[in-house]
């Protein structure tokens, strides 16, 4: 009978143990808690810490209290101006009403794929009613806003806060970019085309005032050379004519030693002349008289 009491109070223990091991549970600083039971919500626990609940017939469930993202899917839009881009945005939110939050989606992943759908239908209704340029220049702040106050409308129904909604990228789709990089290329060639043929034209004009002004120095410089040449032939005839007057005979030796060198240059050059030639009269008489004719026998 000891023994089986002591069973009984061990097992009785035991078991009280564990319905006061699964009457507690834990909160966490970055959760918040929903205790359900028998599946319908009871409570809603906010403060982190040790918390209680009835054993075996009320469960929890956690969620996060933290700022949580979401990557919107890449989207191709059309924009007021009927140019079309490729959108790509992300968003951040926090679950603020866990009891509307388990009652409208259940959990995070379906959040996800609902806030998703939410923030691409908002993206195309802001953007199809703006101008392309607007995605890129001070309005973007404006069209932010915009979308986020339609995006956290709709996500206040699921017990969701939108804290933030943003374009991460806006581009052309690649068709429409590869046709404006070839423009683009265009429009530099013809631009480079434009400068090549200024600088050509400038070129032109400087190697045509360089030639011009050569032509014009070549024709002084030349005038120049032929003034002092003539000063120069004159100041010479002037200088033979004075040495001639003064000394005939010194004049016309200097005028053939002047024919000799002229006349006697090379080693192979012949000379055919009769021996009373007047080209020779200083070979026959240092004073250039002509010698006499020979007498016949």
């Amino acid at each position: 009978m000891n023994r089986q009491a002591l069973t009984i109070v061990v097992v009785a223990i035991v078991i009280a143990a564990g319905l006061a091991w699964s009457a507690l549970f834990t909160v966490h600083q970055s959760q918040q808690a929903l205790v359900l039971q028998f599946g319908e919500p009871i409570r809603v626990v906010r403060d982190p810490g040790l918390q209680v609940k009835l054993p075996m017939v009320q469960n929890v469930v956690y969620m996060d209290k933290r700022i949580l993202s979401i990557d919107a899917p890449t989207e191709e839009m059309i924009a007021a101006d009927q140019k079309r881009l490729v959108v790509n945005a992300f968003a951040r939110y926090k679950i603020v009403d866990p009891l509307r939050f388990y009652q409208t989606v259940g959990n995070v992943a379906v959040a996800q794929s609902r806030l998703g759908t939410v923030i691409n239908s908002s993206l195309r209704r802001v953007v199809g009613s703006a101008p392309f340029a607007a995605m890129l220049t001070g309005d973007r702040s404006a069209l932010m806003r915009q979308i986020s106050d339609l995006v956290n409308h709709e996500a206040a129904e699921m017990g969701i806060e939108m804290v933030d909604v943003r374009i991460k990228r806006t581009d052309l789709p690649e068709a429409n970019s590869l046709a404006i990089y070839r423009r683009m290329q265009a429009e530099r060639e013809r631009e480079a085309k434009e400068l090549r043929a200024q600088g050509a034209e400038v070129s032109q004009r400087i190697r045509s005032r360089a030639d011009r002004e050569r032509t014009v120095l070549l024709a002084e410089a030349k005038r120049e050379a032929e003034v002092a040449r003539g000063q120069g032939e004159g100041q010479s005839i002037q200088i033979f004519a004075d040495a001639f007057g003064k000394d005939a005979d010194f004049f016309a030796f200097y005028r053939s030693m002047k024919a000799y060198r002229e006349a006697l240059i090379g080693s192979n050059t012949t000379v055919v002349l009769t021996p009373d030639s007047d080209f020779f009269r200083f070979f026959g008489s240092p004073e250039g008289r002509a010698q006499a004719p020979a007498k016949k026998p």
